[in-house]
């Protein structure tokens, strides 16, 4: 039998609903408006007056984003160090945080302090830059994949889940004649597909999103992912930049924009993201709580 609720209770549940809406509302649009605006004809959007759906519907925008080789180019390299940021990074993960819950290893909490320690103290951008150079990364694709296949934080989360696992699991298949890999690849690994599924999220999210390390690291413009790419649109589109380049500006706006085409570009950027995570999402808050609660 439902329960009754009071007055005030009723009030109370009717101003969440409402304020969540508006919640929802207010964070859903600005991605809303970006989308209208790629599907508008670009001279069309700039009268204004387009908010909620395209009032001259048009394909090109996503037709000339993808007929740049620049942009096109971009797209495969951050798909690519996404995909092997993630794969490397959970892989190097899981072995490092396996090391450190068998109570047995030597070192165990030297190595824990150690990757503690270098979370505290960095060297800054110029002599990482340095050691990036020296290592000959600048100018390589592997710039965007090594330096971030180690995380502290992840390595926390995933030690945390695996200290949930029961020792005995590990002693039976010991016994059993099963190795340290064995055991880590048929048993911790399909019993920890929450964390696993949460730190692919974490990791995913931060390749694709990056832009930081192509803008100020690669020397290879070829080899700039897209998020430094789109980053790189838009400062060439300030103000002063179209005022540089008018007449190229008005020759496009009888069809598109730099504004449009930005618009379709950050489409493109953020459409995979969006379409991953609700696969992801059921794993998302029980891998981070377990990290959570027990620390």
């Amino acid at each position: 039998m439902a329960r009754l609720m009071t007055p005030s209770q009723r009030v109370f549940e009717a101003f969440n609903v409402v304020f969540l809406a508006l919640f929802g509302i207010i964070t859903l649009y600005p991605f809303w408006y970006v989308l209208v605006a790629s599907f508008n004809v670009g001279s069309d959007f700039t009268r204004g007056g387009v908010y909620f759906w395209p009032r001259a519907f048009t394909l090109e925008n996503y037709a000339r984003a993808l007929k740049d080789s620049r942009i096109f180019d971009s797209l495969l390299v951050s798909i690519a160090r996404t995909v092997l940021g993630v794969l490397l990074g959970l892989f190097f993960t899981a072995l490092i945080s396996y090391a450190v819950v068998i109570t047995t290893m030597p070192g165990r909490t030297f190595f824990t302090f150690f990757f503690y320690f270098t979370t505290v103290f960095g060297g800054g951008m110029i002599p990482y830059y340095m050691l990036l150079r020296d290592l000959g990364l600048t100018r390589s694709f592997w710039l965007y994949v090594i330096p971030g296949i180690y995380s502290f934080f992840n390595f926390l989360l995933m030690r945390t889940y695996f200290q949930t696992i029961p020792l005995e699991m590990r002693e039976s298949a010991h016994i059993d004649g099963a190795g340290h890999v064995r055991v880590l690849f048929q048993i911790y690994l399909p019993l920890a597909a929450p964390i696993i599924a949460t730190l692919a999220l974490f990791i995913g999210v931060g390749h694709w999103n990056d832009w930081f390390t192509g803008a100020y690291y690669q020397s290879r413009t070829n080899l700039f992912p897209a998020a430094t790419l789109l980053q790189k649109l838009l400062r060439e589109s300030s103000p002063t930049a179209m005022k540089e380049g008018q007449e190229t500006v008005l020759n496009a706006m009888r069809t598109y924009t730099p504004q449009s085409l930005q618009m379709a570009f950050v489409m493109l950027l953020t459409m995979p993201i969006v379409v991953v995570y609700p696969f992801l999402q059921k794993y998302y808050v029980k891998g981070v709580m377990i990290g959570a609660i027990k620390g």
